[in-house]
């Protein structure tokens, strides 16, 4: 079964390694993803967030040197939803892509909020990395 998606992107004037190891470490998440929650914590050799709908588990990609940001995050509900994310060289900055997808039987209306939210937080991650 095909899902709709959509690529948001952001264009981030810093190297694409300084990009990727500041958003694949899983602290800096309420730097620039508040939306996700507000702390993150690691315990037992796992991540987690406490979102305003509880405790959610995260996973990343191992560590890699093509850019892959992609986690999966266990929601409080016991969901497993698969979040792709890419860090991708251009020239001396990058640009980093995050493909929403829309879960089965999301309205228009969450989906566009869905976007906005990923929209703001790929534009705080600019400005927390442009101004560091």
């Amino acid at each position: 079964m095909s899902t709709e998606s959509r690529h948001l992107s952001v264009r981030i004037d810093r190297p694409v390694a300084e990009v990727y190891a500041f958003a694949s470490d899983p602290a800096n998440l309420p730097r620039w993803a508040p939306g996700l929650g507000g702390s993150v914590v690691r315990e037992g050799g796992h991540w987690y967030v406490e979102t305003p709908a509880g405790r959610a588990q995260l996973t990343f990609a191992p560590r890699n040197e093509y850019g892959v940001l992609d986690h999966e995050v266990v929601t409080p509900s016991g969901e497993t939803v698969y979040v792709p994310l890419r860090a991708i060289a251009d020239g001396d900055g990058c640009e980093v892509v995050f493909t929403l997808r829309r879960s089965p039987g999301m309205t228009d209306a969450e989906f566009e909020r869905d976007a906005g939210l990923v929209s703001a937080d790929l534009a705080r991650l600019k400005r927390v990395l442009e101004t560091a």
